[in-house]
């Protein structure tokens, strides 16, 4: 970054956190890490149609990459969020970048099911030290405006997912795996966009530490007991949410290839549509959450994409893109709200919480593809969608949440 921009973003970093207001700089910033993080994260099932057919794997073997490309960030998540609690450390975030860098090299090189498989384990253990600590730094950078920032934060990985797909389509269809490798330099630009964050980190770290303690000093924290079961309902939500979210951002190519007979590159391009407007909704999602209360946006979003979904494995090509997109725009509102949501019933567990729901998602996400493959090969993939289309009524449980604050 150049230096003059630099001392811009910190004077309008400091004027902002000495206002109490949201720090923009810093939220955009994350916002774009965030963006090309997860669009270097959405090339692996990007590309499951070429190493599908170059290596000859079935469906429970593209369950098997997506299960252990997950599984390595879930179960490190919640184990770097809460490390990080005790030990905050503003370089982790070009850390993790470092890794994913490293895994897209070797994932361009890979003639083999088991390579592939460690190149999608290091992408996903950069996920796993990316994630928790940039959700905290939104929340510090957020001015107490926490369903806005998550928003913010959420939607460059929104916005990266679907690009994913789309450059996938461009870039390594046509022309192959190898291409892959090139994606390598994006993660470099990645880097210089995180190294001015992490200084910004490293030197509000001390302030942020004490705020921290003052908050959960002075905050009312419900009984134990209430608090696991509002965690349980919680996790049925993501649950509900992710393993159909799997079932679109895993299988949606398959699913349009066989039943509508497109091509693998315009499959790519329909996948894209979706996850464009799921950017959309997760930057409606946290706003409308802080002005109306979450639990709201929680109900609404798992529950109210139902209809949407039940009429989908009966719809044509052009019925089931429009349903897509509504699929989209709703059920992915949910996310930071149910984020900020468990964040404030656990006040100064920020990195935990944000490790745990990260993990908890993307590792139902894996183990819920793994399941879902092994389906699509026994009774075909049509039958996958009509399955999963009941998913969603799940959301009847957020009913029993308890109440939280508005704004």
């Amino acid at each position: 970054m150049h230096p003059k921009i630099q001392i811009e973003v910190n004077y309008r970093a400091k004027r902002n956190i000495a206002a109490g207001g949201a720090t923009f700089a810093i939220l955009w910033s994350l916002g774009l890490s965030h963006l090309f993080n997860d669009m270097l994260q959405s090339l692996v099932s990007a590309i499951y149609p070429l190493i599908k057919e170059s290596l000859q794997l079935d469906y429970k073997q593209i369950g098997l990459i997506t299960l252990t490309f997950q599984f390595s960030s879930s179960v490190f998540q919640p184990v770097v969020g809460w490390y990080t609690d005790k030990r905050p450390k503003p370089l982790s975030l070009p850390v993790g970048m470092t890794c994913t860098m490293s895994g897209l090299i070797f994932l361009s090189q890979s003639t083999s099911l088991w390579m592939i498989l460690a190149s999608v384990a290091l992408i996903g253990f950069g996920s796993a030290i990316f994630h928790p600590e940039a959700s905290r730094l939104a929340r510090m950078a957020s001015g107490g405006r926490h369903g806005m920032a998550q928003s913010v934060f959420q939607v460059g990985g929104n916005l990266g997912g679907s690009l994913g797909p789309l450059l996938a389509a461009l870039i390594v269809a046509p022309y192959g795996q190898q291409n892959v490798k090139w994606f390598s330099l994006v993660a470099l630009l990645a880097i210089a966009v995180m190294i001015p964050i992490s200084r910004w980190y490293g030197g509000n770290l001390k302030r942020m530490q004490r705020k921290r303690r003052d908050t959960v000093a002075r905050k009312a924290q419900l009984p134990r007991s209430r608090v696991a079961i509002t965690l349980a309902i919680l996790l049925v939500l993501i649950f509900s949410k992710y393993v159909y979210m799997a079932s679109l951002t895993n299988y949606y190519t398959f699913y349009l290839i066989h039943k509508f007979d497109v091509s693998v590159r315009h499959s790519q391009f329909f996948l894209f549509i979706f996850l464009f407007a799921s950017a959309v909704g997760t930057l409606i999602g946290g706003p409308v959450g802080d002005r109306t209360g979450r639990k709201y946006v929680i109900w609404f979003s798992i529950l109210g994409v139902t209809p949407f979904t039940l009429l989908m494995p009966y719809a044509d090509l052009t019925c089931t893109c429009v349903l897509s997109i509504f699929i989209g725009l709703i059920l992915s509102s949910a996310f930071s709200a149910i984020l900020v949501y468990a964040q404030e019933i656990l006040p100064g567990k920020v990195g935990t919480i944000a490790g745990l729901f990260f993990g908890l998602a993307f590792g139902i996400a894996g183990i819920a593809s793994a399941v879902l493959g092994a389906l699509a090969d026994q009774h075909g993939i049509d039958f996958v969608y009509q399955a999963c289309s009941f998913l969603p009524l799940l959301g009847l449980v957020a009913a029993f949440l308890p109440p939280d604050r508005k704004r």
